[in-house]
């Protein structure tokens, strides 16, 4: 890893970075290797539906990492203002590119799942399995394939890989990069002003979100879920710049990223207004940041590590199919309702194929596939890009 930014004698020291001092080295291990706990959070959350008897109450910690996608988002923002800030500020951003490579991170798993989906459905007619034609319906893949299902308010639930709402929500976001960058990247750009900006836009479309639809932004998604990312994302441009401009020392660093990821897991662990624990992802996000450029040697660099944080991405796609999958066989096998509850040792079963699928999908089929779509369609950079992608 890269060494933390050098200081300046004096005033300097608080000055922003020029354009040949980095923010943050390139790769910043922390944020890899925590995509899979957020990952995970969101497989539980789902196991814990298929758990808990009906009306009853399950963990709330494990009820709350469902806003691991509201993390996510903001993760989002902060990463790709790493990688492609420097370009916009330099004008040599290009939007193309951009998209191409965006796409050759998204699209080969979802595309995967979308086949998988599909083959379930047609397995399911085959054998005269009852499912929600409405939740299938052909408009419904379509939409989904295309990434465009959490575009519009939704009328029936899009069951073609429930968690593909998010991806639809993020491609929006690539698509729309050019006006974010715009209003928080460009040189001379206050990372304050960016913050409350996106504060404001949180506050604002919650707002109209509950006197709309009755319900918190942070249950939006197929219901327009688009509106979700569009303050979150922003939420992390504006923390990069932040942390840009921070000069703190290793023993500061570590206190930020292990006070911020406590107090995260605290709040989430009372059920703390959900708001709160968005804002408290930010605070963790910069925090796992200001700690990778401190630290020379961090404890996050493990290569396991860095593997499962890169296959977070496959394991976020894959758990819904394959718990469809699972609880439709066992119900087939054991004559009873798909609707059954899960146990602790089924769970930890199931988990445990989910995960060793999750690292096939990436390493056999998500990383080639990428590698593959970059080299056919983006000619080397004359400046590579920095950082994850």
């Amino acid at each position: 890893m890269g060494p933390a930014l050098p200081r300046k004698s004096g005033s300097g020291a608080d000055a922003v970075p020029n354009a040949s001092a980095p923010a943050f080295p390139s790769r910043l291990p922390a944020l890899t290797g925590i995509r899979f706990w957020l990952a995970l959070g969101v497989v539980l959350f789902h196991y814990q539906l298929n758990m808990v008897p009906e009306g009853g109450t399950g963990i709330a910690l494990i009820e709350r990492a469902r806003l691991a996608v509201d993390f996510f988002f903001i993760l989002s923002g902060f990463i790709l203002a790493h990688v492609y800030g420097r370009q916009v500020r330099s004008g040599t951003y290009n939007h193309k590119r951009f998209l191409i490579a965006r796409l050759a991170r998204i699209y080969p798993a979802h595309l995967a799942m979308m086949v998988v989906m599909a083959i379930i459905v047609l397995v399911a007619i085959a054998l005269g399995q009852p499912f929600a034609n409405d939740s299938y319906s052909l408009p419904g893949f379509l939409s989904a394939l295309f990434l465009t299902h959490a575009w519009f308010p939704a009328t029936v639930p899009n069951e073609w890989n429930g968690p593909s709402w998010s991806l639809s929500a993020e491609w929006a976001a690539y698509l729309a990069f050019p006006v974010f960058a715009y209003i928080g990247l460009k040189a001379g750009r206050r990372p304050w002003v960016t913050i409350a900006l996106s504060v404001g836009l949180f506050l604002l479309i919650d707002g109209v979100y509950r006197w709309v639809f009755k319900d918190q932004l942070t249950h939006a998604e197929l219901v327009l879920g688009v509106l979700r990312i569009i303050p979150e994302f922003l939420f992390g441009i504006g923390l990069y710049q932040l942390g840009s401009r921070i000069r703190c020392g290793r023993r500061t660093a570590t206190l930020a990223a292990i006070g911020s990821l406590a107090a995260l897991l605290c709040l989430m662990a009372i059920s703390a207004d959900e708001r709160l624990i968005v804002a408290m992802s930010g605070a963790v996000i910069l925090g796992l940041a200001l700690w990778d450029r401190a630290e020379d040697d961090s404890v996050f660099n493990h290569p396991l590590l860095l593997e499962a944080g890169e296959a977070s991405y496959a394991l976020y796609l894959v758990h819904l199919p394959l718990l469809i999958i699972w609880k439709n066989g066992m119900a087939m096998l054991g004559g009873i309702d798909s609707t059954y509850r899960m146990s602790a040792s089924e769970a930890a079963l199931l988990l445990a194929l989910t995960v060793a699928c999750a690292f096939a999908l990436h390493a056999f089929w998500e990383r080639p596939a990428r590698a593959l779509v970059r080299s056919l369609f983006l000619t080397p950079s004359p400046k590579p890009e920095r950082g994850q992608s």
